[in-house]
């Protein structure tokens, strides 16, 4: 009897959690995912950007960036297997495969020994089309982790060879930092390595508008003569120059070109953690807001597919240690604003003009620049120290002990130009710790099918792992 009645017990609770269970199987998979990552974006550079364009507008407070109204917003942990502060490799690795590793290392785990395969290739295998790309160098550490797999970061042609392997369907940056291998001269360059693997490599805006339909793979780079790490920062772009919103928009086209099962596409915003490395307030606040425009074009899908897309925004980690307020308890961000540029620019600019005068370049001719780039001694005034410092450097780089140059992970400034740019960052009252990176908490947005599951306290190779969840890799 009483077995019976545990039996009729069992089968009665069977059938009240029946439509749950199916309820649960039935749950929508994310078609599309766009996967956004901001290198070096931490929590007050997008906090600051959102501060900067209030200022703007002669008001404080916030003007919200499209990512940041996102329903789930929330933080994630950085650290690699055995550092508190990651490099990116092994950040990227981590956001890319879920799995944490040794720093300078590329997909693999951290003995080296075996590959560490990514949220992207599960993508691939379970049909989806796929695309991975950047505002720099196609084999740079955070898009290499999502397709190559290396012990050392540095290894770019090593990187550039893994590329085809995958079968992914578009790549998209700059360029590639190493087409010929330093090892090996019999080695094939890395462009004809890639188009016999049946890639088409089109150079250029213009060019992909022509021939994208004609691709069945394609890579995206710019155009002949362009630098090939980077793109240019936002705030130095000029006419013709391929943006990132350009390389999201192809992406989607491309992509969608043909009736498929869906498809994964990553975008680095990897500029921000350059100019976070130069500590230039300016530079990074418009590299945020670039990125927010390429999130625009993935929005402008989601509203056209609400039910089947799935949009994460996060970064790698923290570049710089951004502290927005320097002891007063007031920020003055409206003043970049009338930085023009960035300080890799601003330093072009002064070359220039040592190049055009020799040597006999006046302090006028010096004020001149910085007036006309950074509004000094127009719309933002100096103090006399902070002249007094300009007028020093003036002295020592235009003197008779040659140029000394200031130098970053991703640069080398005029010492000119990298005080002028530290004035301007003094004067907005935003400061920095280093120029490294940090073990601060990055942020996550999430929107879409499966957004959800980006609630709670994260790490940041949860992110992968839920991402497949979402999708159902």
């Amino acid at each position: 009897m009483k077995r019976t009645l545990s039996f009729m017990i069992f089968i009665a609770v069977a059938v009240l959690l029946l439509p749950q269970c199916q309820q649960f199987s039935k749950e929508k998979k994310a078609k599309y995912v766009f996967y956004f990552i901001g290198d070096g974006m931490g929590v007050n550079q997008v906090n600051g950007t959102e501060m900067y364009l209030a200022e703007k507008e002669g008001r404080i407070g916030l003007k919200p960036l499209n990512f940041t109204q996102f329903p789930v917003v929330n933080f994630a942990t950085t650290y690699s297997k055995y550092n508190s502060v990651t490099c990116s490799a092994a950040a990227g690795t981590a956001l890319a495969t879920g799995t944490k590793t040794k720093n300078g290392t590329i997909g693999m785990d951290s003995l080296h020994q075996a590959p560490l395969y990514s949220v992207a290739v599960k993508a691939k295998e379970a049909g989806k089309k796929v695309g991975i790309t950047s505002s720099v160098s196609v084999d740079h550490a955070t898009p290499a982790a999502f397709y190559a797999h290396q012990p050392n970061r540095s290894m770019y042609y090593e990187i550039g060879t893994d590329l085809p392997k995958t079968g992914f369907d578009f790549y998209a940056g700059a360029g590639f930092l190493q087409p010929k291998s330093k090892k090996d001269t019999a080695a094939p360059e890395l462009y004809g390595l890639i188009e016999g693997a049946g890639y088409k490599i089109i150079r250029g805006n213009e060019a992909f508008e022509k021939q994208y339909t004609e691709a069945v793979k394609a890579v995206l780079i710019q155009k002949e003569g362009a630098e090939k790490g980077c793109l240019p920062y936002a705030i130095d772009r000029k006419e013709g120059d391929l943006t990132l919103a350009q390389i999201t928009e192809n992406a989607i086209r491309f992509l969608t070109k043909e009736e498929n099962d869906g498809f994964f596409l990553m975008v680095e915003g990897g500029k921000i953690d350059w100019a976070c490395h130069g500590n230039d307030a300016a530079t990074v606040f418009t590299e945020v807001i670039d990125m927010a425009e390429a999130v625009e074009k993935a929005l402008d899908f989601y509203k056209q597919h609400p039910d089947e897309t799935l949009i994460v925004i996060t970064a790698d980690h923290e570049t710089g240690g951004i502290a927005l307020g320097t002891g007063k308890y007031a920020l003055n961000l409206q003043a970049l604003q009338y930085q023009k540029l960035s300080k890799e620019e601003l330093t072009r600019k002064i070359q220039e003009l040592r190049t055009a005068k020799g040597n006999k370049v006046s302090w006028e001719d010096v004020r001149g620049v910085l007036s006309e780039n950074l509004g000094f001694w127009k719309e933002v005034k100096l103090c006399d120290k902070q002249e007094t410092r300009l007028k020093e450097i003036y002295k020592r780089s235009f003197g008779k002990n040659g140029v000394k140059l200031e130098k970053n992970l991703y640069a080398e400034n005029e010492l000119l130009a990298a005080e002028a740019i530290e004035i301007m960052d003094s004067i907005a009252l935003v400061g920095w710790t280093s120029g490294g990176h940090s073990a601060g908490v990055v942020p996550v947005f999430a929107i879409g099918v499966g957004s959800h599951l980006f609630s709670g306290k994260l790490d940041n190779t949860d992110i992968p792992r839920k991402i497949a969840e979402a999708a159902g890799y």
